[in-house]
């Protein structure tokens, strides 16, 4: 045997040994080798490398850490799109016989039908990925990014020890693709250990170090980071949970009939999944799993901000399908979110980007649920004078959602004081706090909106930030600062201006170098070229997310098209209803936004536009419905919304014209007016089937 020949069957002994021995490590936590003995191993395999450097392969332990540092992320687009899984708003118990019912009816399941099988699993707070493996070897790894497109960050995520580069090999054959989505996070005691080395470095005088706020900033901005180094010094972890795209099973793929069965093959492969995953039937197991977690929760080494709930069965699942960009087999139930006390120290009004006035407490700083909070919405008027809510109280903090603060409410001492010793009520202004425009309040509104439109500060900057996101015309490096900057030089008024932008100008900006410049006047020109729905997005019109504005994009085919139709043309599109509607007239009725649009197209900006979908025939045309009463699970406008989309009307009163009356709990005179007319009564179970189309 040459030397060669040697060498190359000592690395791939080595290579088995160290894999193996690091998945004993960090994955099972059973490790039966000293760390002496693991780096005297990793450290021969070093060398061998270095001697015959084409030993080195991808998957080699010796390549987690390495390489240079990235210029920037590419872009990735997802085979199997990364969908959002919906959160239910139910923090109690409850929540999860909701999300069971749902399911049930959704599946047309009969009282005494079985019980339906969930996988629950723990909602980790970290940051999602996507993991592709082809031949068994990890060969790239993207962020969720807009559920479409996310970021290349195979080089950090390559130094993430409990993630395999290469599948392990139980038995069973390896597919030829298979992606692995899970998410990457940071233990608590690796934070506070991050942490602390941070505090040494900042002591000991190293400029642009920071201590970091939470757990899950620190691993996404690790996982972020261009040079893979910084990614290796932080010590990440990860717990897989989902499947992209595979070889089917026809063409070699593993054939798995239930989410249980996927996850346990994730662990022959390698991967660790949540210590607490369990399968559960019906309801009640869901609400058990639910209570123990609860009481498990602050014990757990990791933060975790609620559970969730998927449909067991791969059958299932394909059956529910998906709403918007939502799987209807899955939601995430949040838990209550944590709770401190603090001093209002003001209460200032901010203005948003489509002018809504928001009053917010100055709060001295509390730390509440992961972050340090110094602002807390107060939501709006009514609810600030409800609440009672004035400078000086001590409140109760909560993060609502897990992500803004609110003020729950003044603790009751605080409250007692004499008047004289607490601030004033608190009175919404009635000009704009930024540009002096007057702050109206529409009838039957709760909000304060100001009324200068492109003409008020706020909303302008809000305006430019929103149409340079990345979901939106994504322009790279036009980020608040910046944007703060131009609009306070009156470099930018109006979106195009954007484009009007040169290097000089950029230059000679605040900390704006000129490779800076360059980037941002690239990004500007790279922008022009973008799609239909991602521009409609972009204009910031109120009620229109991503989700409608494909819908209308597919629809309508072209911008002209969506900006002349009149309110009945739009409610034709899929989930468009009457709120959305008439934002969309009221937005394009006004001559200064066209303009913008007709502006923008003059600076360039462009789209692929296409034919107007195919009309579906509305299956309800023709039929008036009468709703009255509460009904279960919808309010009257999202049943109005439902029966107006399906081509139905929807009268206010009884007549011999009425075709049905969908009646709920506490149903009136209506009710007795339908049966005395003899006009069918029905409830809301029997209004979604015939939305359904089932008879």
């Amino acid at each position: 045997m040459t030397p060669r020949e040697e060498a190359a069957r000592e690395a791939a002994a080595l290579g088995e040994q160290l894999r193996r021995h690091a998945h004993l490590y960090y994955v099972l936590d059973a490790p039966e080798l000293p760390d002496a003995e693991y780096d005297r191993m990793f450290q021969r395999l070093q060398a061998l490398e270095a001697e015959h450097p084409e030993l080195r392969k991808p998957d080699s332990p010796t390549q987690r850490v390495g390489g240079k540092a990235l210029e920037s992320f590419a872009k990735v687009r997802h085979k199997v799109p990364m969908l959002s899984i919906r959160t239910e708003t139910d923090i109690t118990p409850g929540g999860a016989s909701a999300f069971d019912a749902r399911v049930r009816r959704e599946l047309g399941l009969a009282e005494d039908a079985p019980q339906v099988e969930y996988v629950c699993e723990l909602k980790f707070d970290g940051l999602a990925v996507n993991l592709r493996y082809e031949q068994g070897v990890l060969v790239q790894a993207a962020t969720r990014g807009d559920g479409e497109i996310g970021e290349d960050v195979t080089p950090s995520i390559r130094t993430v020890q409990q993630i395999p580069l290469r599948l392990h090999d139980q038995g069973a054959e390896i597919p030829q693709v298979v992606e692995v989505r899970g998410e990457v996070y940071m233990r608590r005691d690796d934070f506070e250990k991050l942490n602390e080395r941070q505090r040494e470095k900042i002591a000991a005088g190293q400029k642009n170090e920071k201590v970091f706020v939470n757990p899950r900033n620190a691993a996404a901005g690790a996982v972020r980071q261009l040079d893979p180094a910084i990614a290796a010094a932080r010590p990440l972890s990860f717990f897989a949970y989902g499947l992209g795209e595979v070889t089917p099973a026809d063409e070699g793929g593993p054939s798995h009939a239930t989410q249980f069965d996927w996850l346990q093959q994730f662990h022959a492969w390698g991967f660790p999944i949540g210590p607490l995953t369990q399968r559960a039937r019906g309801a009640i197991e869901l609400i058990a799993f639910h209570e123990t977690v609860a009481r498990q929760r602050d014990a757990l080494p990791y933060d975790i901000d609620g559970v969730v709930y998927k449909v067991d069965s791969l059958e299932l699942q394909r059956q529910l399908g998906f709403v918007s960009r939502e799987p209807r087999w899955a939601v995430a139930h949040k838990y209550p979110a944590q709770e401190q006390l603090t001093e209002v120290l003001g209460i200032e009004v901010q203005v948003g980007r489509t002018g809504k006035l928001t009053p917010v407490a100055k709060l001295a700083p509390v730390f509440v649920g992961g972050v340090t909070v110094t602002n807390a919405t107060l939501h709006n008027e009514d609810e600030a004078r409800r609440k009672d809510v004035r400078v000086g109280d001590t409140v109760i903090v909560r993060r609502a959602g897990d992500v803004i603060p609110e003020v729950v409410g003044v603790v009751p001492e605080s409250a007692a004081r004499p008047q004289q010793q607490r601030g004033p009520v608190f009175t919404m202004p009635q000009k704009c706090p930024v540009c002096g425009s007057d702050a109206l309040r529409e009838e039957g509104e709760v909000d304060y909106r100001c009324t200068g439109g492109l003409f008020c500060g706020a909303q302008r900057k809000e305006a430019i930030l929103h149409f340079a996101a990345r979901r939106a015309l994504d322009i790279e490096g036009l980020g608040d600062k910046l944007v703060e900057q131009l609009v306070d030089a009156r470099l930018i008024r109006t979106l195009p201006d954007l484009y009007k932008l040169g290097l000089t100008t950029l230059a000679g900006l605040d900390r704006m170098a000129d490779k800076s410049a360059k980037n941002l006047v690239d990004a500007l020109e790279a922008s022009k070229k973008t799609t239909l729905p991602r521009f409609l997005f972009g204009l910031g019109i109120r009620h229109i997310g991503e989700s409608t504005a494909k819908d209308l994009a597919k629809h309508f085919g072209k911008l002209d098209a969506i900006m002349d139709a009149s309110e009945e043309q739009l409610l034709e599109v899929n989930d468009v209803g009457p709120v959305v509607a008439k934002s969309l007239r009221t937005f394009f009725e006004q001559a200064h936004n066209r303009e913008v649009v007709e502006q923008l197209r003059a600076c360039g900006v462009t789209w692929q536009e296409g034919e107007p979908a195919a009309r579906a025939p509305k299956p309800l045309a023709g039929k008036t419905f009468v709703i009255t009463g509460t009904l279960p699970t919808l309010s009257r406008d999202e049943a109005k919304d439902k029966l107006e989309a399906a081509g139905a009307k929807v009268a206010g009163s009884v007549s011999k014209k009425t075709d049905f009356l969908v009646a709920g709990a506490e149903a009136g005179s209506k009710l007795d007016k339908a049966t005395e007319l003899g006009v069918a009564v029905i409830d809301e179970a029997r209004m979604l089937e015939i939305l359904d189309n089932r008879p």
